[in-house]
């Protein structure tokens, strides 16, 4: 399986944040969320790699080609969805079109008309009446006009209701079961990639922690919920994020076996993304608790 994007020792620096040596790759054929809470490092780190704002060290191939001597050539195989959006906002989205189309050599207008259409979308209208949601589909509608391989998205569904939601990631689905594709999902509404994600790259302050296949995670993390006085000297190390009430305690583990021996009353459940997210980052018990 070949990767798309090969990120190797990246390093940014703004005075109260940085990225450390950020290292990842994204194979062919995978969505992956890229989590993380809010302040991480999640946007930085797409306008970075895509040359957006200056890295101070690191290598960036997008395709096996470097994003120093290819970009012109490496873009015209991305499709970025911003959060930011970056659109002319008194320009019509056809007008606004013209402008995108024409950095496109593989531009399908076809393509680009089906989706005003699926999406709703009047083609005179102005950009700046827009709802948020409407705006994403459009900026959607753009990245997917031109025979894009690869589609980098930062949270593009932050803020929108649950409907909108569903339907810009049943477009993901239905975008990569063209094959010889990726999608790299930058969000922090983990739930967004329980069912979605192949692949999951966690970072935390401009570090990464982990990149693993989103099915092993899941298979290895586990909820455990029982009786506070079951909790021993040697169950404690075996658990991440421990809340204690007065009718039992909750904590996450990823020593399931070692647990349903020590405490065989205990109940366990599947965990969510966000679990493991907040059982892996610095400071995960006082988001957790926050989050409650």
């Amino acid at each position: 399986m070949k990767n798309l994007l090969e990120v190797r020792g990246l390093n940014k620096a703004y005075r109260n944040f940085a990225l450390h040596d950020v290292s990842f790759s994204l194979p062919e054929g995978c969505i992956t969320g890229f989590i993380g809470v809010n302040g991480a490092g999640k946007t930085t780190t797409l306008k970075t790699i895509l040359g957006l704002t200056p890295r101070e060290s690191g290598e960036i191939l997008f395709f096996g080609q470097n994003l120093d001597k290819e970009e012109r050539a490496i873009k015209e195989r991305l499709g970025i969805v911003l959060d930011s959006g970056g659109f002319y906002g008194e320009l019509s989205l056809m007008e606004m079109k013209a402008l995108a189309a024409s950095s496109y050599r593989s531009w399908d207008e076809a393509e680009f008309r089906r989706y005003l259409d699926r999406f709703s979308l009047n083609p005179r209208q102005k950009i700046n009446t827009l709802s948020k949601g409407m705006r994403m589909k459009y900026a959607l509608a753009l990245a997917l006009s031109h025979k894009a391989e690869l589609l980098i998205m930062d949270e593009p569904t932050s803020g929108l209701d649950p409907l909108i939601r569903r339907q810009l990631l049943d477009i993901l689905r239905e975008y990569m079961d063209r094959g010889g594709r990726g999608v790299f999902f930058s969000t922090h509404i983990t739930s967004d990639l329980d069912q979605l994600a192949d692949m999951l790259i966690l970072i935390d302050r401009g570090r990464i922690v982990f990149q693993e296949e989103k099915d092993s995670l899941m298979e290895r993390y586990r909820i455990v919920k029982g009786d506070a006085k079951e909790l021993s000297d040697s169950v404690l190390p075996l658990l991440h994020n421990l809340s204690r009430t007065a009718f039992g305690f909750t904590a996450v583990t990823d020593h399931a076996e070692e647990i349903r021996k020590a405490m065989p009353g205990a109940l366990l459940e599947r965990a969510s993304v966000e679990d493991i997210m907040l059982c892996q980052i610095e400071g995960g018990d006082r988001y957790a608790a926050s989050a409650d």
